[in-house]
């Protein structure tokens, strides 16, 4: 499903119009962002946790040259969904 569709089936199901659906998904997306960039952690009761984490740095070795290298820590965004999440994904697969 791409974000066309998306937010057709949100405006269809929440019944408002694709601009406002639009509207809202986009700034859902930016809030989400926004709060991400400033460390926060954002719970959504029911879905899950988004959440920043930080990446150690490591050792790699590019296997064509057999060069090591080390790639430096860096700052990633996280989903974890919620046990009530996980329990519909699991009723699907029965």
């Amino acid at each position: 499903m791409n974000n066309k569709e998306f937010i057709s089936k949100l405006a269809q199901r929440s019944k408002m119009s694709v601009a406002e659906a639009s509207a809202t998904v986009e700034g859902l997306i930016e809030e989400l962002t926004d709060r991400l960039k400033e460390n926060d952690q954002i719970n959504i009761s029911g879905f899950g946790v988004f959440e920043v984490k930080m990446r150690r740095e490591r050792i790699s070795v590019n296997p064509k040259t057999g060069q090591r290298m080390l790639i430096p820590p860096k700052i990633v965004p996280s989903f974890r969904p919620s046990a009530k999440m996980k329990d519909k994904f699991k009723e699907t697969e029965e």
